[in-house]
């Protein structure tokens, strides 16, 4: 009722104002008419007028009132540029003030209440830099100001703050309109202030805003860097840490550009993708997808059969995948692209030198202008009670591990039930494991539409899986040779025989031993950074799996390019990292795939959406493939054909989401895929009958209506 009562009492202010016309008192000609009568006013009760002008400003400040120019040359008119510039600066910050107070209390919760998770990212950026941002959208006097009271108010930024910020920030234009004030007799119109003796005050307003910046950054700078010495010369132009996807492509733009840059890997080159993930993965999956089809010939016309499957052979396979793989990672072609690749441990001793520890036991320290962190991540293992006693692996250590076994695993306990899990949940089960896997939330594929994870989790069922969602694993129990894992459900204990365990609950980034404590960098699950990738000191970054906030191979790539560009060239020009199309795909069969939003995230996010999708058992292609399942289905803007986001379940879905990541990339909406020539008979075609579905749903139903009337007069 309070709040309501002050939004009641605003508006009756805001009214009244604008009934009784008072804003014809805030005008140009309306200053220069009644200025000698103001004069003589102040000439008679000095401190009146003061006051009166002071609390004027500050009542026009927090109700947003038009006029705030006049009332700022009125003040310059008749107290001077000192009296003057120092009551409009403390009026003008107390009345913001007030103003973001009032939007704080009348506005914030019903905002928060209905665009929470829109207002949780600007809280989090005024939580890290939010002064900052303050300040530079106060040196821009055409900014409308009370819109800015008005957004700041349904932050988390404190009062305080807000207040010193902007009476800091709002000085510099202040300072121009005061003393245009003070001339305010000399003109005839607004236009008149951009006089030639102004001209030049308004030049440096204008530039103010970058000049202020730039020191702002300078100020900033020599605060991190105060207690380091920086060298006099640098080795290297940049010394990458880590020889995976984000390290690789960061030393390859640098090279390419003729920097001296020097790689630096501890272990294999490639990182996790190349030996442990990506391509050992797939290269399992292919395996057992054969496997899944001999074993189904019948519908093909052919005789099923039981592949006599030797594991020795198949993970030799994966073996030889990742070495054929291997020499496009290789330290010999990184070397003959201008690369220096060192083996060894890094660890950045201050923000411009690195010391490396070689495999060979010797040591060597360069310096750098700038250095890019790519260090990845590395598999979580849970703190599960008895874990250590019974054994396990990872989706790292499975490869050596398994690698001389003649059988899979009898019994296979995955715990985790993402995409990793999923995908050697499958590929173990169809190559003979009894599988079961272990999901503590309430579906696997939590992140996907629940449409999607019931598709997942009947896939993988349909394979011999044991998908045991809502099982939380509390401990792991050894009894001589027996191994045992214990899980809750509902209340009730189960306990699971099992000879071996994979952990396959997520990945948690590299952040020990590279002297990121001793430098002060902030970590938490990640390295902390900008939006450039900078680091707590600008000239050092961070990239990939390190980095966040996503963990695949295409996003570290990705990134490495902004880091590489920014620390070889940021003191021209930075850019920040684009995450606005970012795809990604699970490789169970059906494959599933995803680029932007999906339904579950637009209700999470409040995004209003239009669904349109499109079953691919109706799909040609599919039909004669034997591989009728699945869908496409499009997120798009209500009643238009913008698209922001799609999930594909089916063949291939990896690779059809190519169309539509290109789409979104660069503005295209159906109707363009609609009109694009897709070769007949493929799976790409699902893509454009989604498009039609679309296209169907937005028929012009009068104008075709009409147009069957024309029809039928036309016969007669």
């Amino acid at each position: 009722m309070r709040r309501l009562l002050l939004l009641v009492w605003i508006v009756a202010l805001l009214c009244a104002f604008f009934a009784l016309d008072l804003e014809r008192y805030l005008t140009l000609e309306s200053l220069q008419q009644n200025q000698q009568d103001f004069l003589a006013l102040k000439a008679q009760s000095p401190w009146l007028v003061l006051s009166a002008g002071f609390v004027l400003y500050v009542l026009a400040a927090a109700l947003s009132l038009p006029g705030a120019l006049v009332m700022t040359l009125a003040m310059g008119a008749l107290f001077g540029l000192v009296t003057g510039t120092l009551l409009v600066s403390f009026a003008s910050s107390i009345g913001a003030t007030l103003a973001f107070l009032a939007s704080r209390y009348v506005l914030r919760d019903v905002v928060r209440q209905r665009f929470g998770a829109q207002l949780k990212v600007i809280n989090d950026g005024i939580s890290r830099d939010g002064a900052s941002y303050l300040f530079a959208l106060r040196l821009v006097p055409v900014f409308p100001f009370f819109l800015i009271n008005l957004l700041m108010g349904l932050t988390t930024m404190r009062t305080r703050t807000f207040y010193w910020v902007s009476q800091v920030g709002m000085l510099a234009g202040t300072l121009v309109f005061v003393n245009a004030g003070a001339q305010v007799a000399q003109l005839h119109a607004l236009s008149g202030i951009l006089s030639p003796g102004l001209m030049m005050s308004f030049a440096l307003l204008g530039a103010f805003p970058l000049v202020a910046k730039n020191l702002t950054a300078w100020l900033q700078r020599r605060r991190v860097y105060a207690k380091w010495t920086r060298p006099a010369k640098y080795d290297r132009n940049l010394i990458v840490i880590g020889g995976g996807a984000a390290g690789l492509v960061s030393a390859y733009i640098a090279a390419a550009v003729k920097a001296k840059v020097t790689l630096i890997e501890a272990h294999q080159m490639g990182g996790d993708c190349l030996n442990y993930g990506c391509v050992p993965s797939k290269a399992l999956i292919r395996s057992a997808k054969l496997v899944s089809q001999m074993r189904h010939g019948e519908p093909y016309g052919l005789q099923s059969v039981t592949p006599d499957v030797s594991f020795r052979q198949v993970m030799a396979r994966v073996r030889a995948v990742i070495q054929t793989v291997a020499p496009h990672d290789s330290v010999q072609r990184y070397t003959s692209l201008g690369v220096e690749v060192l083996q060894g441990y890094a660890r950045i001793t201050d923000p411009w030198t690195v010391e490396i520890k070689l495999h060979d036991g010797t040591r060597q320290t360069l310096t750098t202008r700038s250095i890019i962190i790519a260090t990845g991540a590395r598999p979580y293992v849970p703190p599960l009670p008895g874990l250590d006693a019974v054994g396990y692996v990872t989706s790292d250590t499975l490869w050596s591990t398994f690698a001389e076994l003649d059988t899979p695993p009898k019994r296979l306990v995955v715990l985790g039930g993402g995409p990793i899990g999923c995908e050697l949940a499958q590929s173990f089960a169809r190559l003979g494991s009894h599988v079961m896997q272990i999901e503590m939330a309430p579906r696997i594929l939590i992140r996907e539409d629940s449409e999607v994870s019931e598709l997942a989790r009947a896939a993988l069922a349909a394979d011999g899986v044991q998908v045991l969602t809502d099982h939380q694993a509390l401990r792991c129990e050894k009894e001589g040779a027996h191994k045992y894992l214990v899980v809750e459900h509902a209340g009730q204990m189960r306990r699971m025989e099992f000879d071996a365990l994979i952990c396959a609950v997520g990945r948690s980034a590299r952040l020990k031993g590279f002297g990121l404590e001793e430098l002060g960098i902030p970590t938490q699950r990640t390295v902390s950074t900008n939006d450039y990738l900078e680091t707590l000191y600008p000239n050092i970054f961070a990239a990939g799996d390190v980095a966040g906030p996503y963990q695949f191979t295409h996003t570290a790539a990705h990134q490495a390019w902004y880091a590489a560009v920014n620390a070889l060239f940021g003191h021209f020009k930075r850019f920040k990292v684009d995450y606005s199309v970012v795809p990604w795909a699970t490789f169970i069969e059906p494959e599933v795939a995803r680029v932007g939003l999906n339904e579950q995230e637009a209700r999470e996010q409040g995004v209003a959406v239009e669904v349109t999708k499109y079953a691919i058992d109706d799909l040609d292609r599919a039909i004669a493939d034997g591989t009728a399942q699945g869908f496409v289905k499009v997120l798009t803007v209500p009643g238009k054909d913008k698209i922001l986001g799609v999930t594909i379940v089916g063949e291939h879905a990896g690779d059809l989401l190519a169309e539509f990541v290109l789409a979104m990339k660069h503005g295209l909406g159906l109707n363009k895929i609609l009109g694009t020539i897709h070769t007949y008979p493929t799976l790409s075609e699902a893509n454009k009958y989604a498009a039609g579905e679309w296209k169907r749903a937005h028929a012009p139903r009068k104008v075709l209506a009409w147009l069957e009337r024309y029809h039928a007069w036309k016969r007669g």
